[in-house]
């Protein structure tokens, strides 16, 4: 671990360093991020002043919801988007040669190389939202309730990465994998909404199949009702499936992987 670890800080140092060479590009992604997230809390702030509940959710219980989701994002955004949407691009020009060569597992090195620290800093701003409404609610979690979150919180970047994976993956069957790509993101737009709003087969598809609203939805529960042993249980397993998912479809990829040379 501490070998992995300080490849991964050689990879942040040297992002760092480009970042402070164009402070000028930094700054603008920052501000489009923020800009995104203020629409999205801005449209829940329109939305609760035309009715007091959506799906037995208060506005400030959404905005805690959707504060969440954004925290999630922000660190999968943050640690991990650039390079596996980079990887795709790699596997089709055959510049993905360069992480077999490098001294660690390949899966590890082609999805951490790059760290985007625009993301990074606005997980503060989402870690803000998520107080602020928890404040506007009188919560008063326990120590406990706070760990059992910030592991949530985890197992949601680790889902959602594994999502992520699975997403690029067929690009070492097939020549071009972006329809495939762009589904990520529609399916992204899921874990804003309360899990409650889904009825039958949409239930079945985004809560059980694809926990992509359960997501978000199981640490904002913590924080709203404290601990339930089933939800917790149920996240932590999935994400234990989901990962062992993608490291399997990852490693059968990467057989059918032609390199540059042959």
């Amino acid at each position: 671990m501490n070998h992995y670890f300080r490849l991964w800080l050689t990879s942040a140092r040297y992002c760092i360093m480009r970042t402070l060479m164009f402070r000028a590009d930094f700054f603008i992604w920052a501000l489009v991020e923020l800009f995104w997230m203020a629409v999205n809390l801005l449209m829940v702030s329109v939305i609760y002043q035309h009715t007091d509940t959506v799906a037995g959710w208060t506005k400030y219980q959404m905005m805690l919801l959707v504060g969440t989701s954004l925290l999630i994002q922000r660190f999968l955004m943050g640690f991990f988007w650039s390079s596996i949407f980079e990887m795709g691009r790699n596997i089709r020009s055959g510049h993905f040669d360069f992480f077999l060569a490098q001294p660690g597992n390949v899966m590890f090195m082609a999805t951490t190389r790059k760290i985007d620290p625009d993301s990074m800093i606005n997980s503060l701003v989402a870690l803000s939202v998520v107080i602020y409404a928890a404040r506007q609610l009188g919560l008063d979690p326990s120590a406990t309730d706070l760990a059992l979150y910030a592991l949530l919180v985890v197992c949601g970047v680790i889902i959602h990465y594994s999502m992520l994976v699975l997403c690029i993956t067929p690009a070492f069957w097939i020549t071009s994998a972006q329809g495939i790509e762009g589904s990520y993101f529609t399916l992204s737009e899921f874990s804003r909404l309360p899990r409650q709003a889904f009825r039958g087969a949409a239930n079945i598809a985004f809560v059980w199949i694809l926990p992509v609203v359960i997501v978000s939805n199981a640490p904002a529960s913590i924080l709203l009702h404290g601990f339930d042993a089933g939800i917790v249980g149920w996240v932590l397993a999935i994400t234990v499936l989901w990962f062992g998912l993608a490291v399997f479809v990852f490693q059968r990829g990467l057989r059918r992987y032609s390199s540059a040379s042959s």
